[in-house]
């Protein structure tokens, strides 16, 4: 299953979580539910924003010693 990191502009917190291809994430007690952590103080229909981060692949015999 893919990572994903989420932002909440309500408490300016990012949090990654595990979670599959065709799923939705909203809000911060849907993203706080996945990342088993309490809301704290912040509403749980805070919208929250899927941050676009680039993942590295890796192919057998590519990688140079001293690069990774």
């Amino acid at each position: 299953m893919p990572t994903y990191d989420y932002y909440c502009p309500s408490n300016s917190k990012t949090i990654e979580v595990l979670h599959s291809m065709s799923r939705t994430v909203e809000t911060w007690g849907e993203l706080c539910e996945l990342a088993d952590q309490p809301t704290g103080k912040t509403p749980s229909d805070a919208p929250v924003e899927k941050l676009v981060t680039a993942g590295v692949m890796l192919s057998g015999g590519s990688c140079k010693p001293g690069c990774c």
